[in-house]
């Protein structure tokens, strides 16, 4: 059977299992191995509160190399003082003693769950044993990582792309969790890949600052950003590829298809949204630049109204025009227009005449793109939205009982 998890790339294990952190008995800690050390790149949250993850984890990140990441859910670990950083750094020593790692700072750390509350360190370091003793390459290992780090997700997201540079196979993976709280701003929600290209740091880094900013970072559930937001990319250099040491060809080839991998993740994130039954892509064209364009696209995507009639298939467009001239960007009312999908129902500044059956069609499809052309320029944007519910208030007004 063909192995499309995190473990698919060559050097790498994983493992996810139970350690009593979730009330609800669920799979909650799980564990990212490379026994002979990976080149590592990462982007976290910009949220000025951070978890105590992200703090251990900006700092370890400048290791040379990087030879596991542990990881709960559950719990944050944010807001939880010195304890928490003491706790972090701890999960970190600990899972180093258990991978024959010979510091902690070759452990990188991330949590996600409640906010404000301390680690149960007893259930999180037996936890990180059970996982050690349960590494392996398989897919099954791979899915049970991709498990383990879920929190209002109600499956796994898992993503695999495979390619070739200059003629020798190279193998990109990834998993991610996120379902709330996803607004992010150069971070992401949990995102952790892996591939084994062999590649020089500050490309990796580059390489991923820009794939996460043209995905993840373009998808908004409820414009919340988290305390937690961490992606991180391992490369164990182990396919045996002529390292990329500069922006070259061989360097643009890995950058797009890491790229196009972080899409799908982002997609399946709008699709298992909390309380999400669709998603739409809101493309913004004729801008003066293209912070105006991704400016507003972010404003249609996150008005609760546009969400709303996503939801209910209404036809409305006048919200989307509403949420776009709400923003201070620069636009021509006289040249403004809209599209749902191939269909005009805004141009120039008047509406026009369409069937509204056909546009609600659309609207409930599980995908459909809003194009806004504010008239003023040459520059675009896009971002991705999803509906709102009643089921997403109902999952965050119950989330913490």
């Amino acid at each position: 059977m063909t192995n499309n998890t995190i473990t698919s790339p060559k050097g790498f294990l994983a493992a996810g299992v139970r350690a009593g952190i979730k009330k609800s008995g669920k799979p909650d800690l799980g564990l990212l191995s490379c026994p002979a050390g990976a080149t590592a790149a990462a982007v976290f949250t910009t949220n000025q509160i951070t978890s105590a993850a992200v703090e251990v984890s900006r700092r370890h990140i400048r290791s040379r190399k990087v030879f596991a990441v542990v990881v709960n859910s559950g719990n944050a670990n944010a807001c939880t003082g010195k304890r928490g950083i003491q706790n972090a750094i701890a999960m970190c020593r600990h899972t180093a003693g258990l991978v024959a790692c010979e510091w902690a700072r070759g452990v990188l750390v991330a949590s996600t769950g409640i906010i404000g509350e301390p680690l149960p360190m007893d259930k999180v370091t037996s936890g990180i044993a059970a996982a050690t003793g349960r590494l392996s390459t398989t897919s099954s290992a791979g899915l049970d990582f991709a498990t383990a780090i879920m929190t209002t997700d109600t499956r796994p997201k898992q993503a695999v792309r495979r390619l070739e540079i200059s003629g020798t196979k190279v193998t990109i993976a990834g998993a991610v969790k996120g379902a709330g709280m996803i607004g992010p701003n150069m971070a992401t929600t949990l995102c952790f890949m892996t591939t084994d290209v062999a590649i020089r740091k500050p490309l990796l880094a580059m390489a991923l600052k820009e794939a996460i900013g043209n995905s993840l970072n373009k998808l908004t559930v409820d414009g919340h950003q988290s305390t937690n937001d961490t992606a991180i990319l391992l490369a164990s250099g182990r396919a045996g590829n002529r390292p990329i040491v500069a922006r070259c060809p061989r360097y643009t080839r890995f950058a797009m298809a890491l790229a196009d991998l972080c899409d799908d993740l982002a997609r399946q994130m709008a699709l298992d949204a909390e309380g999400a039954t669709r998603m739409f892509k809101v493309v913004v064209r004729g801008a003066a630049n293209r912070a105006d364009a991704a400016k507003a696209a972010r404003a249609v995507a996150d008005y609760p109204l546009v969400k709303c009639a996503v939801h209910g298939g209404d036809p409305n467009w006048g919200r989307i025009i509403c949420a776009v001239g709400s923003t201070d960007v620069r636009l021509n009312p006289g040249r403004l227009s809209c599209r749902l999908d191939d269909l005009t129902v805004f141009r120039n500044g008047a509406p026009c005449t369409f069937d509204p059956k056909r546009a609600s069609r659309i609207i409930l499809q599980t995908f459909h793109t809003i194009t806004v052309d504010l008239g003023i320029g040459t520059s675009s944007d896009f971002c991705y939205g999803v509906d709102l519910s009643k089921d997403y208030v109902t999952i965050n007004a119950d989330y913490h009982t």
